[in-house]
């Protein structure tokens, strides 16, 4: 698979990515032993970076991913994120990023995290603070590159001018674009983007199905493009993606991923799956071209995204 270059510090990863939040929360149930197959099976296939979170079951999702990547750490490379309280409010405080990535790494069973991200701002912590207390596990070896996420190009430029941002991680697919507004930022400072969420919580995968099929913990009950109002509207252009797709000899997941990565030499996806046979598909995206008039498609199809909110 192609490696991508994300930011000026040396930081690389395969084209597809693999984002771990669904191995712990969000979709419901889930089985460890399926997830770590899934996780191994995109190793095999050439993922060569692994997302995930503090946040993703509270340390119980990092050390899914641990136990998973255990035999090949050596050949990937791990993110991981701080920033909330078990409550979900914020706290980027200098002891608390220093205790979270303490215990993040004991989770990962690792002596170092690649990326480092802010997971969200925090209004009583300025950004620099934060950067310095990251800049300094950096100096120490616990952490490789400094990675932001949700936040804006105002902080993301200060952030900068303490230490260089490696990567800024948001949600970007087809059918969310509000990242959008953060290019000409990550152009001016050379940062790379992390794309999450990039089939749109499910929509464009072709399986998606009305919020009433979901579990009742399955967060996509609180979004809006599940919305009674909305669904029918979203499911036509899903429809009218998968039309196109098929002319292009691949699935409507592939072609959303092939889209991200041909909009930007410089952004890598993490799409997530606790199925190996989808990783399959997932990476298989990186093999399909698609055009400027193929691109042009996409964008009459669903000219500014899906309709309603992403649910964040």
């Amino acid at each position: 698979m192609q490696i991508r270059s994300l930011g000026h510090q040396g930081f690389t990863s395969s084209a597809i990515a693999y984002g771990a939040m669904g191995t712990a929360i969000g979709y419901g149930p889930s089985d460890d032993a399926v997830s770590i197959a899934a996780i191994r099976r995109a190793h095999e296939l050439g993922v060569t970076h692994f997302d995930t979170a503090e946040m993703y079951g509270w340390g119980t999702g990092e050390k899914l991913l641990g136990t998973a990547l255990a035999p090949i750490r050596d050949e990937v490379t791990i993110a991981t994120k701080f920033g909330f309280t078990h409550s979900f409010g914020r706290d980027s405080s200098p002891a608390h990023i220093r205790e979270v990535v303490d215990t993040s790494l004991r989770n990962l069973d690792t002596d170092h995290i690649d990326v480092l991200y802010q997971h969200a701002p925090d209004p009583g912590v300025p950004i620099e603070d934060v950067v310095g207390v990251v800049a300094e596990l950096i100096a120490a070896g616990k952490v490789s590159y400094l990675g932001l996420s949700n936040t804006d190009s105002a902080s993301i430029r200060r952030a900068h001018a303490v230490h260089p941002v490696s990567v800024m991680q948001s949600e970007y697919s087809i059918f969310s674009r509000d990242a959008e507004a953060l290019l000409p930022t990550l152009d001016d400072l050379g940062i790379g983007l992390v794309a999450y969420s990039p089939l749109a919580r499910g929509f464009l995968t072709g399986g998606v199905k009305p919020r009433d099929h979901y579990d009742a913990t399955d967060f996509r009950q609180g979004v809006g493009w599940w919305a009674p109002e909305n669904f029918d509207t979203n499911l036509s252009m899903v429809s009218r993606l998968t039309e196109f797709a098929t002319s292009k000899n691949t699935t409507v997941a592939g072609l959303a991923l092939a889209w991200l990565l041909a909009v930007r030499h410089d952004l890598v996806p993490i799409p997530g799956s606790r199925s190996s046979e989808r990783v399959e598909e997932n990476v298989a995206a990186a093999e399909v071209t698609l055009t400027t008039e193929d691109l042009a498609r996409i964008h009459e199809i669903v000219p500014t995204g899906a309709v309603g909110d992403r649910g964040m």
